[in-house]
């Protein structure tokens, strides 16, 4: 049986002192990328928010720093042009005044097609921004019990504490599902040996990664060792369910001896200009930062143990005396089966109060996170005036990541990133190669309308 909501203070009694005098107020659980843009978002709507961030008080086992909206795994937002799904996600944020997507175009690093940023200046931005906002008070202390009486939005990620899962999980009436996800290592640029490396993106698109070729025998002895290589293991209680778009390298390896060349290892589209030919295998480098003094090994994510990290990755050409400023790690990450729990608006059906967004509602990646986090927020600011609610439209890809969380009927609901898979299909047939743009053209034009409709 599903948990009733009492509506007080959470832990205690009596009523919320407020510091927004004379505005409707929401409540946000959780300071990532999901609660920061929900927060922003709701302030711009004449509401005032009460932020909750357990940080620095109590560190998840993946975060380092108290700042808001920390990036854990990749520095990547992915790919830049419209005409990819996540591309076109981005561009629908800029034209809600996202946060997120401000702070990414202040602090991006060279990346290719990519948009990438520098992590610690891109947390920094969001943490100004919302400390300096007169109508968000960023609260410094861990949540333990939904109860709230005022329209409260859950983005507490996917490294949500175990008590407030476990109130999670009482609350949608099923056990909190998991999966696990892993972090890619970080090198120091001047521990790579560049003699053995070149600079290129692929099929000449400019020269944002650094490329380390593999011979055949070289990939032989690296496919070797990291099938040799020691594994954390699991805890009594963790099932390793892993997402599919972020395997660890060695469970990739483990389904064939060319499984990596054809994935994070592919070397098409690259020629090293030392041999005038394709290599074996390449592993591409990433700038981490502006001043390009570190570097994340693309794809390798991992649950290896540090040891066996540090000589599997030295066998890597160019990494031999490499220095690693992060080293990969494994961690659980907590969501909800939110098919016939959410509603198209992102709070529960059986709670309206409550809001979902960010990972724990079910998408995946940074850019999705931070997607639910804006709509939540609309929402909760709306609820909070007195207005209707509302629902992007099915063909934005803000309304196709909506509609998988809310009417997949799958029975194993799992993470998703967005994709043009998950849109309404065209009209008209369209080839292959213009049918992202055609999607982007749809997109806009319903966002535009849509806006038009409640703004």
């Amino acid at each position: 049986m599903r948990k009733s909501i009492g509506w007080g203070r959470a832990g205690t009694s009596g009523p919320w002192p407020s510091p927004h005098n004379n505005h409707p107020e929401i409540t946000i659980i959780g300071g990532g990328l999901a609660g920061s843009e929900a927060a922003w978002q709701a302030a711009r709507r004449g509401v005032g928010v009460r932020l909750y961030e357990m940080r620095p008080k109590k560190f998840t086992p993946a975060h380092q720093s108290p700042l808001l909206a920390e990036l854990v795994c990749s520095n990547s937002l992915r790919a830049e042009a419209v005409e990819n799904a996540v591309g076109l996600l981005k561009e629908e944020m800029r034209r809600l005044n996202s946060l997120i997507m401000a702070a990414a175009t202040a602090t991006r690093v060279p990346a290719g097609k990519s948009l990438a940023v520098e992590r610690q200046a891109f947390a920094q931005f969001i943490t100004q921004a919302l400390e300096e906002e007169p109508l968000v008070q960023v609260v410094r202390e861990e949540v333990t019990a939904l109860a709230s009486d005022r329209p409260t939005i859950i983005a507490t990620g996917p490294l949500t504490s175990e008590s407030l899962a476990a109130e999670l999980a009482s609350l949608t009436g099923q056990e909190h599902l998991h999966f696990y996800d892993a972090m890619a290592p970080i090198v120091f640029a001047d521990s790579i040996d560049m003699s053995k490396v070149f600079r290129a993106s692929r099929y000449g698109a400019g020269e944002d990664y650094l490329n380390c070729p593999f011979s055949e025998e070289e990939y032989a002895a690296f496919y070797q060792a990291l099938m040799r290589g020691e594994q954390v293991p699991l805890r009594p209680f963790e099932e390793p369910r892993y997402f599919e778009g972020c395997l660890p390298l060695e469970v990739m390896a483990a389904r064939g001896y060319l499984t990596l060349v054809y994935g994070p290892l592919k070397p098409v589209g690259l020629i090293d200009p030392q041999t005038g030919r394709q290599p074996f295998a390449v592993a591409q480098l990433r700038a981490e930062n502006r001043e390009g003094t570190l570097y994340n090994l693309v794809g390798f994510q991992t649950k290896l143990t540090y040891p066996a990290q540090r000589q599997v990755f030295r066998l890597i050409p160019g990494l031999e005396q490499a220095e690693f400023a992060r080293l990969g790690s494994i961690h659980r990450n907590t969501f909800i089966r939110s098919p016939g729990l959410l509603s198209p608006y992102l709070n529960f059906q059986e709670h309206p109060r409550v809001f979902l967004a960010g990972q724990i509602s079910g998408v995946e990646g940074y850019v999705e996170s931070a997607a639910m986090g804006l709509i939540a927020g609309i929402n909760g600011a709306r609820l909070a005036r007195g207005e209707d609610l509302v629902t992007p439209p099915r063909g934005t890809a803000l309304g196709a990541l909506i509609h998988h969380l809310t009417n997949t009927a799958s029975k194993d609901f799992q993470p998703m990133n967005v994709n043009f898979g998950l849109f309404p299909a065209l009209p008209e047939r369209v080839p292959k190669r213009q049918r992202g743009a055609a999607y982007a053209a749809r997109a806009l034009q319903e966002l535009a309308m849509w806006v038009e409709e409640w703004s």
